[in-house]
């Protein structure tokens, strides 16, 4: 049973938000601190990627544990409110996800997914991952 009422719950949803998250500003400073320049939420590229180096061909998505299904087999049975909502709308981001990689790497990209824990406890090994990738792009060019 959710501890909230409908309303709250309503509020609560509203106020997550799909761009400019904790993790993403976090991330972005880290690559903007090393000199990596890029672009956010790019509405040109396939899948709209979080951070996105269009010369390099590199996308970034930074998911969230929830909304993405990190650990999606376990964590499934932990909903208990609105399972026949929540359920499908996961397993369809899922399902987007592999989408969205599988176009862009068809079209040439280098597609980097982070989850946000991940970002949170070590966004210097994130960042060090998307360096990597990008001095490679680099020398290739």
């Amino acid at each position: 049973m959710d501890r909230l009422t409908p309303e709250q719950r309503h509020k609560n949803m509203q106020a997550v938000k799909n761009k400019d998250s904790e993790i993403e500003r976090l991330f972005r400073k880290e690559l903007w601190k090393r000199g990596l320049r890029y672009r956010k939420n790019v509405k040109t590229v396939f899948g709209h990627p979080d951070i996105a180096f269009i010369g390099k061909k590199i996308a970034v998505f930074c998911d969230s544990e929830f909304f993405h299904g990190y650990d999606w087999e376990h964590r499934k049975n932990d909903i208990k409110t609105r399972r026949e909502f929540w359920i499908p709308k996961i397993e369809r981001n899922i399902k987007r996800d592999v989408e969205v990689n599988n176009n862009l790497e068809a079209e040439g990209w280098t597609v980097l997914r982070f989850w946000g824990k991940e970002i949170k406890s070590d966004v210097c090994s994130c960042a060090d991952q998307v360096e990597s990738v990008w001095k490679e792009k680099k020398r290739m060019r």
